[in-house]
């Protein structure tokens, strides 16, 4: 029976295991799925189709405006009786007689209208639908910066599990260091070399690595678990990177000056917006012109139509004063636009300053880069050194776990001062893109 619950325990602890298995994924990988399926793009692009949506209404100064009706009535109403007849080209000499004129039969009109309005001069609307193009083109500028944010979003997080995956194999060799050494201190132990105390330091040393080993661990899933949450999949699945975290050299071409940024230009383009928006409202001072047109069937029965006739002409309509209200609006308008002027400027002169600060950013890990390297070849050589004398007895415990704790401390720095250089030049490229 034991050796069943064995085999069982066995069995579940190896499913478990494949079920934790890493599933290798290149960056272009996920630079592809995230084009794909990314949440924050799909909607960025629902801003755009609803910015479209309303520049397509805007047609509405060009097309005529058509609708049909079909109206019935009853009536005994002395003007509207005699209409409907009037209408359907039904009126004989009696119904002129005053008796019935002043107090008519019940009478009943069935009427189909066709009506037709045609815009022919509304300069309001012309700058509207300006305004509308420009927001338009804007919101598709900003789905453009989007993706490119969602970009350099890949980059910063296959970053990030590389560097989770560095930390693990690191720690993993100081662990595998440090069990050599406790397996060593217990053997000096033995023969009288070493006193309790050195040995129970070591023990404390392979703690704290396993410690820090199930932490890289567990930031190899959190960055596993942000890769799915940009790909818009399941969070459940592990990632390993299909290449390692290694210095990458900026493409100089990619780098391009701030006035070439898709967020720029779409705040410049909104800006025009608000302009054309000004301009429309201060057009609501003139008049407009419109055409209309309808052509109609009447009949007594329903669906019927034994009379028609039909109407068109012109409206020039000049709105003078409407209170206050239009010059409010315009002034409000007006604002809103110098409004939008300054915030331009001002989001060019900080996008600036990030550049800068930025620029500065990669030259200074850069230089940290170089000290990192050299760092880690002198901590291990030095761990070398004291890993020998302390075989031979030559070396305290205390030295020996200093000069460990400090290879694997360098090691880390190194390749997290990688992680910093490579997003410190992304990050730059998407400044300056």
């Amino acid at each position: 029976m034991k050796k069943t619950v064995n085999i069982i325990l066995m069995i579940l602890i190896f499913g478990f295991s494949q079920a934790q298995e890493a599933t290798p994924i290149s960056k272009s990988e996920v630079l592809s799925k995230v084009q794909e399926h990314n949440t924050s793009i799909k909607i960025s692009e629902a801003s755009f189709n609803e910015a479209r949506g309303d520049f397509k209404q805007t047609n509405a100064i060009f097309l005529p405006n058509i609708s049909v009706s079909h109206t019935g009535i009853s009536t005994t109403n002395p003007l509207m009786a005699f209409g409907s007849k009037l209408n359907q080209e039904i009126l004989t000499q009696n119904d002129f007689n005053p008796a019935l004129l002043n107090d008519p039969d019940q009478t009943q009109n069935f009427a189909t209208r066709i009506a037709v309005q045609q815009p022919l001069i509304n300069l309001d609307g012309f700058y509207q639908r300006k305004a509308a193009n420009s927001k338009m083109k804007a919101m598709e500028l900003q789905s453009e910066r989007t993706k490119d944010y969602m970009n350099f979003e890949v980059e910063n997080a296959y970053m990030q599990l590389q560097l989770a995956y560095k930390a693990v194999d690191v720690l993993e060799k100081a662990l595998s260091a440090a069990q050599a050494n406790l397996e060593l201190a217990n053997n000096s132990f033995k023969q009288g070399y070493l006193q309790r105390s050195d040995v129970l330091s070591v023990e404390v040393r392979v703690g704290e690595v396993k410690n820090q080993l199930q932490v890289a661990k567990s930031n190899v899933k959190n960055a596993s678990n942000y890769l799915s949450f940009l790909m818009n999949e399941s969070s459940e699945t592990i990632y390993a990177p299909s290449d390692s975290l290694t210095v990458s050299v900026m493409n100089s071409e990619l780098v391009s000056g701030i006035e070439n940024r898709a967020d720029v230009k779409a705040m410049e383009l909104a800006s025009d917006a608000r302009a054309s928006m000004y301009k429309a409202d201060k057009m609501t001072f003139l008049p407009t012109l419109n055409a209309f047109a309808s052509y109609e069937l009447y009949d007594d029965q329903i669906f019927q139509a034994d009379a028609n006739g039909y109407l068109f002409g012109a409206e020039l309509k000049w709105n003078i004063l409407e209170g206050t209200k239009r010059f409010g609006k315009a002034q409000k308008a007006k604002a809103t636009y110098e409004k939008s002027k300054l915030e331009y400027n001002q989001y060019v002169s900080k996008s600036q300053l990030e550049i800068n600060k930025t620029q500065r950013a990669l030259e200074d890990a850069y230089n940290k880069l170089a000290l990192a390297q050299l760092a880690v070849e002198q901590s291990k050589e030095a761990l070398r050194i004291r890993t020998n004398r302390f075989g031979e007895g030559l070396e305290k415990t205390t030295d020996l776990l200093m000069a460990e704790t400090m290879y694997a401390q360098k090691q880390l720095e190194y390749y997290q001062t990688i992680f910093q250089y490579n997003s410190t030049q992304a990050y730059l490229q998407f400044l300056t893109k």
